[in-house]
């Protein structure tokens, strides 16, 4: 199974990655078949992204990142919080990924930040972000303040949503259909054709 981080830490080193580390080491630990974790750093992609935007085309790296995220079996997101949401260079990224992409896929959320005051982040911008994107999201998101590490809860909060995310990462597996592959192309002539047909006939 292939399970990918995409971590938007921007500092070195960043406790953004550090908690998806984590994150992902708890997740090899806990499936019975070997894993093989990819780290997309985001803040390695902030230029491709924002040509993206200007061009609609992806550079080499950006392009490798999309790929990777999008033909993983299970994905770890964690982003630092900036005013009390998600970091801008986090939704870019996401931004740019073609919306049905992700449908179907196992998604693993999760934040950093100052203060436990900002905990909420993740069920009022990450969860419903990855709603909206169909991801299939674990019940448990993690969120690490600066007073988390080192101090208990946190392991707990990590192995569970591990083992969560390796759940379905598991039952899931071979499911996921490339996006638009129910979607069936009716040629225009053919429409035109039903529409002026009689009914019934």
């Amino acid at each position: 199974m292939k399970l990918v981080v995409a971590s938007a830490g921007l500092s070195v080193p960043s406790s953004t990655r550090l908690l998806g580390d984590r994150l992902a080491a708890a997740a090899v630990r806990t499936a019975a078949e070997p894993v093989e974790v990819e780290v997309v750093e985001l803040r390695d992609l902030a230029v491709e992204i924002a040509h993206n935007f200007t061009n609609g085309f992806p550079g080499r790296q950006l392009a490798a990142a999309i790929d990777a995220v999008t033909s993983a079996d299970g994905l770890i997101v964690v982003t630092p919080v900036f005013s009390a949401s998600y970091s801008g260079l986090f939704k870019s990224f996401f931004d740019v990924i073609e919306k049905d992409a992700l449908a179907g896929l196992p998604v693993l959320i999760a934040a950093t930040g100052g203060t436990a005051r900002h905990s909420l982040v993740l069920e009022h911008a990450l969860r419903p972000l990855f709603a909206h994107l169909r991801a299939v999201v674990v019940p448990t998101g993690v969120y690490a303040a600066s007073e988390d590490w080192g101090a208990e809860g946190l392991d707990g909060r990590v192995e569970r949503a591990a083992g969560e995310l390796v759940g379905l990462m598991q039952g899931l597996s071979g499911t996921r259909r490339p996006a638009g592959a129910d979607l069936a192309v009716v040629p225009f002539a053919e429409q035109l054709a039903a529409l002026s047909s009689p009914a019934g006939g």
